[in-house]
C-alpha cells in the first residue's frame, strides 16, 4: 500500500496542529500557548477531536488510517461525498482503522476523528495505484466558517458517533465548515478563550454558555454577567460585524429550581444572558442574537436526558433539526451570515454572490 503524509491541508476543524516523531495532533487551541490556557489546556479538553475532519479527495477503494494507540474505547466516521460510508468502533489501544468497500471514482472524503479522545494520526494509506490529495474547496464551493463554543452538549461525547454530534449535523445540512470548541465541564468563559475565538477567521460564532458556570459554581451573580460581557466584547475586537449568537443553558431537571452553591438557577442565568444581549444591542450591535436554550431542548424533552443533564444521543439530533431550524435558515435567508454577501445552498456546498 502507498503511504500519505499528512499535511496541514488535510484537516479542517483544529486550530492547530503539533508535529511530533509519533506523528500529527490535532489541537483546539494554539498549542504553542498550551500553558496560556489553564489548567492543562482547559481541563484537557482541548486535545480532543470533536469536530476535526480528516479531509481528502480520491479515488481510492480503501483506506487504512494509522494513529498512535488510544487511550479509550472511541468511534471513528467515514463520509464519502457527504453520505456515511462507515462508523468503525476502536477500541483502547487500537492504532488502526480501514475504511474498505468505496467503490470506484473521485470522491470527496470526510474522516471524522472521535469526539471524546484525543488522536495522534501517523499515516493514511490507499492502494499505490490510488490518487489523495487534501480536499480543497474551489471558488464555486466556498463554505463559510462556523465557531461553535460550548460545554460538553457542543462537544457531543454521547452522540451516536463524531459526525452525528449537533454540531456536525448542522455544519454539513447548512454546507458550514465547523469549529467545534466544545469542552466538556470547561465552558467557564475564560479570557484566553475569548481571545483565541476573536483571533480566529469565521463567519458566524455560536457561544452556548452557563450550564458548566452553574455545575461548577465558577461565577456568581456578581460575576457571570461581566464575565460574559468581556467575553463578548473581546470577540467583537476583531469580528465587529459577524452574526454572533448567544444561547442560554438548554433544559437540566434540577437545575431548574434547586439553586447551586452561589444562589443561581438555570432560569436567572437565561435571564441574566438575555439581558446582556438586549444591552449590547441597545449599544449599537446589529450582529448579536439571543436564543433561549429551552428552544432547542425544553421540559417536554426530559425523557433525552438520561443523567437529567446530558442529552442521549437522539436528543442531540433533535438539537441539530431545532438549531437548523430555528438559527441557521433564518440567518441564510436573511442574508446576514456575512455582511455584503448574499448566500444562496447548492447541494451541500454554500456558493458566494456578491451584493
Amino acid at each position: 500500500m502507498k503511504k500519505t503524509v499528512l499535511t496541514a491541508d488535510y484537516f479542517r476543524g483544529a486550530v492547530s496542529l503539533a508535529i511530533s516523531e509519533e506523528g500529527i495532533k490535532p489541537w483546539r487551541i494554539p498549542y504553542q500557548d498550551y500553558e496560556l490556557f489553564a489548567p492543562d489546556g482547559i481541563g484537557g479538553k482541548a486535545e480532543i477531536c470533536a469536530g476535526v475532519r480528516l479531509c481528502v479527495r480520491s479515488n481510492a477503494k480503501q483506506i487504512r488510517l494509522t494513529f498512535a494507540g488510544i487511550t479509550e474505547d472511541a468511534r471513528i466516521d467515514c463520509l464519502a461525498d457527504g453520505v456515511l460510508l462507515a462508523s468503525n468502533a476502536l477500541q483502547a489501544g487500537d492504532t488502526e482503522t480501514v475504511f474498505a468497500g468505496m467503490g470506484d471514482g473521485r470522491k470527496d472524503v470526510e474522516i471524522y476523528l472521535p469526539q471524546n479522545i484525543g488522536m495522534t494520526l501517523s499515516g493514511l494509506w490507499t492502494e499505490q495505484e490510488a490518487e489523495v490529495e487534501p480536499l480543497l474547496p474551489t471558488w464555486q464551493q466556498v463554505q463559510f466558517r462556523w465557531i461553535a463554543y460550548g460545554s460538553s452538549i457542543t462537544q457531543c461525547a454521547g452522540a451516536s458517533s463524531p459526525s452525528r454530534t449537533w454540531p456536525a449535523i448542522a455544519a454539513r445540512e447548512c454546507g458550514l465548515d465547523l469549529t467545534c470548541l466544545g469542552f466538556s465541564g470547561n465552558c467557564h468563559l475564560e479570557p484566553m478563550v475569548a481571545r483565541m475565538i476573536r483571533d480566529l477567521p469565521t463567519d458566524f460564532i455560536s457561544l452556548g454558555v452557563g450550564i458548566n458556570v452553574y455545575g461548577a459554581n465558577s461565577l456568581g451573580p456578581r460575576t457571570f454577567r461581566p464575565a460574559l460581557i468581556g467575553m463578548l466584547e473581546t470577540i467583537r475586537e476583531r469580528h465587529p460585524y459577524t452574526p454572533l449568537l448567544v444561547n442560554s443553558p438548554l433544559y437540566a431537571v434540577h437545575r431548574e429550581t434547586d439553586p447551586n452553591l452561589l444562589g443561581y438557577t438555570l432560569p436567572a442565568m437565561r435571564e441574566e444572558v438575555e439581558l446582556t444581549v438586549e444591552m449590547l444591542k441597545q449599544r449599537g450591535d446589529q450582529h448579536i442574537y439571543y436564543l433561549n436554550g429551552l428552544e432547542l431542548l425544553g421540559p417536554d424533552d426530559e425523557a433525552h436526558l438520561p443523567d437529567q443533564l446530558h442529552p442521549d444521543a437522539a436528543g442531540y439530533e433533535l438539537i441539530a433539526s431545532r438549531f437548523v431550524s430555528k438559527v441557521l435558515l433564518p440567518m441564510r435567508e436573511r442574508a446576514i451570515c456575512r455582511l455584503g454577501t448574499v448566500i444562496s445552498r447548492a447541494g451541500n456546498k454554500v456558493q458566494i454572490s456578491k451584493s
